[in-house]
């Protein structure tokens, strides 16, 4: 991490790319909603007014902030980041304060309405809540953005631009706000064909590259050409396939209610026990809830062979790094889990993470997802509700900062992240933060019927991992 978080800046592109553009129409079934939720605690509540002039900062830095999405019915063309001309910031940064004894489990109740609704589609998608009344005099930030305008990575460094990493750094400069410029029909319907111009035309030369590959490798080995293009297809079969039945019996029930709940662990023995098996941090983390899976089951008398999960791949590389938006490939497959030897369920898990991440047809993901755009809005929902809504649960894995972080001089505590469920029986998602791995666990009431018991088998599953450092 750069000891300058706006050393380098973020590129926003004016439209949507075709991933993005998925999961903005795939909405249409509310149950695929992707909306992320972090919740901020800090070490004492801020100034209310400080608060409002760091976001409204914020806004005017990150042009996104102040953009809605506008669409073009008559296009097949993604939709536009347009910025709002009546943009209200006290519409999207608001103040409460947390009912009860302001303890965690308070917070995450109050959280819970919050992550499980959508966004006014006709304003920028993000909102804040600064909440006060914490036990011991804590202060907390719950942000919410929509998935189409980011994935956890970039949202990272989308929140490196409001924290500091001085507690007495200089106060940043107040920016103009972007300016405005909404199009009339005629620059929209323009725009749009200039943008199916350029990008039929680079599939085009992508696809001659690709031919000329292909032909030289056919006349030096026709052979190993036509195993790697069977391949290629069984991969992609494989990333499309319907599976719409979630694995576990248990948890197979769906609704469109959460329930929230956090953990944490420390990075450092989460480390070490995940070198003993050759492994790494995601690996140990994956084992853990793997672990807590089985004995949830265990516990309720219910077999279990194998477990879907999803699992977001980041594709950041050179200048994506520095780009908005997502970069990540939805890998889904299936985990054995019948393993009761933490040694071996490790090994199993590292395996098959590596092959969901090597899979060949996750270079094809942007433009299969050009082509799933073409399709009418409720075929492309039917097609992704057939896929996500038999995920028994899905884990992502974020890399925080390892340096303490500060909002107008207060330190910050954690960072818990919740993912949306999309269709899955529960989201897990960890952020690294300093020394801590903080987990946020979003689940479906209806696949996760007792959460004190569930939670308390995950819990279990991590102490194991945990106990070979």
């Amino acid at each position: 991490m750069d000891d300058d978080p706006s050393a380098t800046p973020i590129h926003y592109h004016h439209r949507m790319s075709d991933e993005d553009a998925l999961m903005w129409s795939i909405e249409k079934d509310p149950m695929l909603r992707s909306t992320i939720t972090a919740v901020v605690l800090l070490d004492r509540p801020v100034d209310h007014g400080e608060l409002r002039r760091s976001f409204d900062r914020l806004s005017r830095t990150i042009p996104r902030l102040r953009q809605r999405v506008r669409s073009n019915p008559m296009s097949v063309a993604p939709p536009r980041w347009e910025v709002d001309p009546a943009f209200d910031l006290d519409y999207h940064f608001r103040l409460a304060r947390v009912p009860g004894d302001g303890s965690m489990r308070d917070l995450l109740r109050m959280v819970q309405p919050i992550a499980m609704q959508g966004f006014d589609r006709a304003r920028p998608q993000w909102e804040c809540t600064a909440v006060d009344g914490l036990a011991d005099g804590r202060g907390a930030l719950i942000m919410k953005l929509h998935h189409a305008m980011t994935d956890g990575v970039g949202g990272v460094r989308l929140m490196l631009e409001l924290f500091d990493l001085e507690p007495d750094a200089p106060e940043r400069d107040m920016p103009p706000p972007p300016p405005v410029h909404v199009l009339n029909q005629v620059e929209r319907f323009n725009d749009a064909v200039d943008h199916q111009v350029r990008s039929s035309l680079g599939l085009l030369r992508e696809l001659g590259a690709a031919g000329v590959h292909v032909a030289a490798s056919a006349a030096s080995d026709p052979v190993g050409t036509f195993a790697n293009g069977a391949e290629l297809a069984a991969s992609a079969a494989r990333v499309l396939r319907p599976s719409p039945d979630p694995l576990s019996a248990l948890m197979s029930g769906r609704s469109l209610s959460n329930h929230l709940e956090a953990l944490t662990l420390p990075l450092d023995m989460t480390r070490k026990a995940a070198k003993r098996v050759g492994g790494s941090i995601n690996d140990a983390y994956v084992t853990g809830l793997v672990r807590g899976l089985q004995h949830y089951h265990q516990r309720h008398d219910t077999p279990l062979h194998d477990l879907r999960m999803g699992m977001p791949v980041n594709v950041r590389t050179g200048e994506m790094n520095d780009t908005a938006g997502n970069a990540f490939v939805p890998a889904r497959f299936e985990i054995p889990v019948h393993a009761q030897d933490i040694f071996e369920l490790m090994r199993t898990i590292r395996r098959r993470l590596l092959t969901a991440r090597d899979e060949p047809a996750n270079q094809l993901v942007e433009p299969m997802a050009n082509l799933l755009n073409r399709l009418p809005t409720t075929v492309v929902t039917q097609v992704f509700g057939s896929m996500m809504k038999g995920l028994d649960f899905q884990a992502s894995n974020v890399p925080g900062s390892p340096l303490p972080l500060y909002l107008r001089g207060v330190r910050v505590g954690s960072i818990v992240p919740f993912g949306p469920l999309a269709g899955a029986g529960c989201n897990v998602t960890l952020l690294s933060y300093e020394n801590d791995l903080n987990i946020g666990l979003n689940l479906d009431p209806a696949a996760v019927e007792d959460p004190d018991s569930f939670i308390e088998c995950i819990r279990l599953g991590y102490d194991e991992v945990l106990d070979l450092a």
